[in-house]
């Protein structure tokens, strides 16, 4: 719902263009972050009460590198790029880096998503099947 979810929509949000779709790929894109926190809160807490080991696996790495990495877009967007006080909203070199930045750790994030679920799932490949098709399907949609 995070990552994928609301930054997807974020991501495609803003291709529509405009001042107001603008503002909305902020608030949508925000929101995913604070999903994705809100999930990693979840499974920090379920480790400590199995009392496991917190980021061994490469999905768990991936996971807080990405999340540690999106801070910086976000940022940036929220005070540089804002349309309404941004202090250098049309800085096209921000605006390239903050999109190409974002794309990439989309990507990123969509596919630990599907590295993550063939984890869990390698031994049901019907619901591997069910679940990670429809990720590559829609993946290109948020990162063309």
């Amino acid at each position: 719902m995070g990552m994928t979810g609301s930054m997807g929509i974020a991501a495609v949000t803003k291709k529509l263009g405009g001042y107001t779709n603008t503002k909305l790929h902020g608030m949508i894109a925000s929101f995913g972050y604070f999903l994705a926190l809100g999930g990693l809160y979840a499974i920090y807490h379920n480790k400590n009460l199995m009392e496991r080991p917190h980021f061994t696996s490469t999905h768990g790495k991936i996971g807080i590198t990405v999340m540690a990495s999106t801070l910086g877009p976000l940022l940036a967007g929220a005070v540089v790029l804002h349309p309404d006080f941004g202090i250098d909203k049309t800085n096209k070199t921000i605006r390239f880096v903050h999109k190409v930045c974002s794309r990439m750790l989309v990507a990123i994030a969509w596919g630990n998503s599907v590295y993550g679920l063939y984890g869990m799932r390698s031994e049901h490949p019907m619901e591997l099947f069910l679940y990670g098709v429809p990720l590559l399907i829609l993946m290109p949609m948020t990162l063309i």
